[in-house]
């Protein structure tokens, strides 16, 4: 991708602005916080990222006392016209099977919300339209594209105190590999990882359908939210648009995996301080996950292994989040429980 973009089309262009004026947060709220742990009954430091995690609700939520009243995760599914090219274990039809299996409480996300007191909201995104198949023409046009960005933004309507995001999408781990192709350079070699579960020649097969991809767009890949709508998928653009509104809103964001990671890789081509209300909630074991993390001087919270997608990394993230708080909020003082302070 080249760094100065020769055009932006109009449905784009306010889009770009909003990820170009951001609130910055409050170091007010974080130096509160702070001021708390110092006087909590351990030593400085020792919950190490726990604590980091408190200071981050405080910071993106502007409160001197976070609250993890409301969090959410929101999962967007869509469907795409590359899956026709065998790029995935599974057929297309189950995109819609899996999210009548999250509202039926029978997925793994569905379960770790509802034992961890998280909300789920599922976003479906005209199913029974796939994008178009990238290897002959672009997954949306510019203006579908731009609608589905600001369906995204409404996503945060109900006002959580955190988002994590997610997503389902049969196809949609080679639609993040090739938006991450673009925005970061190499091959679909590069990117490709077994997603569901393709064997050796499914992941060849892969990588060459994105590399195909990428030679048929080659000359409208010059601007990050044209990428989106060349390369993209709606759940990506979804979440990109919940990505922004939670900027503006003051809503500290966990962003879940592989696919997940592409719509915020989206963002950090346009303003790498777009990410900055941003946690990941974990490295997948879809080995180029990493390396986009990586590109973006980003790390994950987690490592356990996982690539299952739905939301899933992001949410136990969530729990991380909801233990520190806690913590914070009912360990003892050194006063309360009249224990010696340092130096004491």
């Amino acid at each position: 991708m080249t760094s100065e973009p020769t055009s932006l089309p109009e449905p784009f262009a306010d889009f770009a602005e909003l990820m170009t004026i951001l609130p910055p947060g409050s170091e007010a709220a974080v130096e509160a916080v702070r001021a708390r742990d110092a006087e909590l009954t351990k030593p400085a430091g020792s919950l190490g990222q726990m604590e980091y995690l408190v200071e981050f609700l405080a910071r993106w939520q502007e409160k001197p006392e976070p609250t993890l009243n409301n969090p959410m995760v929101a999962i967007f599914a869509a469907n795409h016209g590359v899956a026709a090219q065998g790029v995935s274990a599974f057929p297309s039809e189950v995109t819609a099977q899996m999210v009548a299996n999250f509202t039926n409480g029978g997925a793994a996300i569905s379960q770790i919300c509802a034992l961890h007191e998280i909300n789920l909201r599922v976003f479906e995104l005209a199913l029974e339209m796939p994008t178009g198949d990238i290897t002959t023409g672009p997954a949306m046009d510019d203006r579908t594209c731009a609608a589905t960005i600001a369906y995204g933004m409404e996503a945060i309507a109900g006002e959580p105190d955190l988002l994590c995001l997610g997503e389902m999408g049969i196809g949609n781990t080679t639609i993040a590999a090739a938006i991450y192709a673009a925005v970061f350079g190499g091959e679909g070699k590069d990117w490709a990882g077994a997603g569901t579960g393709v064997d050796q020649a499914g992941l060849i097969r892969k990588a060459n359908v994105i590399d195909r991809a990428l030679a048929v767009h080659r000359g409208e890949l010059d601007h990050p939210l044209k990428i989106l709508a060349r390369l993209g998928g709606r759940e990506v653009a979804a979440m990109l648009g919940a990505l922004i509104a939670a900027r503006q809103r003051q809503t500290p964001v966990i962003v879940d995996g592989f696919v997940a990671t592409s719509a915020a890789a989206i963002a950090w081509a346009i303003n790498p301080a777009m990410l900055d209300h941003c946690l990941f909630g974990h490295v997948s074991a879809e080995g180029a996950h990493k390396a986009a993390l990586e590109k973006m001087g980003k790390r994950g919270l987690l490592d356990l292994g996982m690539r299952l997608g739905e939301g899933t990394g992001a949410a136990l993230a969530a729990v991380m989040a909801k233990t520190a708080l806690h913590l914070h909020q009912n360990m003892a003082t050194f006063a309360e429980a009249a224990v010696s302070g340092k130096g004491r």
